[in-house]
């Protein structure tokens, strides 16, 4: 079983691109299309996951806007913000949170070449006062304008491209596979070439089978399976 090698390649180029220190957390972001857009936003970046606090602790269902980035960007959902911080504070990322408080800072001083999880609020609020307690640092977008905020889809774009432009400058973005540790690369890897097995073993508690330098599975799997890959 192997994909064509170009389709392989390209999974594995992705892959290689990807930065698990660099996420996004939203606080109650309920419109399908600004989710959407920030994970298309978090897939041309690099980011591995993304993050949101929405109610019952599901995400809202996507849209269009994504064209399928849900697919290469899991968004893992969270009860409560505070759960949600606490996490990613644990896994070592510095929570930078877009407030205008006397605290805040231009996002443009703001250093963003370390772990670093960006933590937006929701369409009309922005975030909610629990969210800005727990912040490690917050930032401002300046506005030149009457209005005094961006729309969120577009904040997070903004931050997110700062934070590639200083990477790229700094010499750390990753071109083969080091943002990514390296069972989690290959287990990723594996799922995007074939999620339908992926999806398998899970259900059976097996290993993923591994792959060849082309992408071929070196393993014989059932008849049935093998048919619907």
């Amino acid at each position: 079983m192997a994909l064509l090698p170009r389709r392989f390649e390209r999974l594995r180029t992705v892959l290689d691109r990807r930065m698990a220190d660099l996420t996004v957390l939203v606080e109650q972001v309920e419109k399908p299309h600004n989710l959407s857009a920030i994970l298309r936003t978090c897939d041309a970046v690099g980011v591995l996951e993304a993050h949101a606090v929405c109610r019952h602790g599901r995400p809202p269902t996507f849209n269009s806007t994504a064209q399928g980035s849900q697919k290469w960007v899991p968004l893992h959902g969270h009860a409560s913000i505070t759960a949600a911080m606490a996490t990613l504070k644990e896994r070592g990322y510095r929570l930078v949170g877009t407030h205008l408080g006397v605290e805040a800072i231009d996002y443009g001083d703001a250093d963003y070449t370390g772990p670093t999880a960006f933590v937006l609020g929701a369409e009309k609020w922005g975030l909610s006062a629990e969210a800005a307690a727990l912040v490690d640092q917050a930032v401002f977008i300046p506005m030149r304008g009457m209005v005094q905020s961006l729309n969120v889809s577009v904040a997070a774009a903004t931050l997110l491209f700062e934070a590639l432009r200083q990477r790229r400058a700094a010499g750390l973005l990753p071109e083969r596979g080091e943002g990514v540790p390296a069972e989690r690369h290959r287990a990723l890897l594996f799922e995007w070439a074939y999620p339908e097995v992926a999806a398998w073993c899970r259900r059976e508690g097996r290993p993923y089978p591994p792959l060849d330098g082309e992408g071929a599975i070196q393993e014989n799997l059932p008849r049935t399976l093998r048919m619907r890959c």
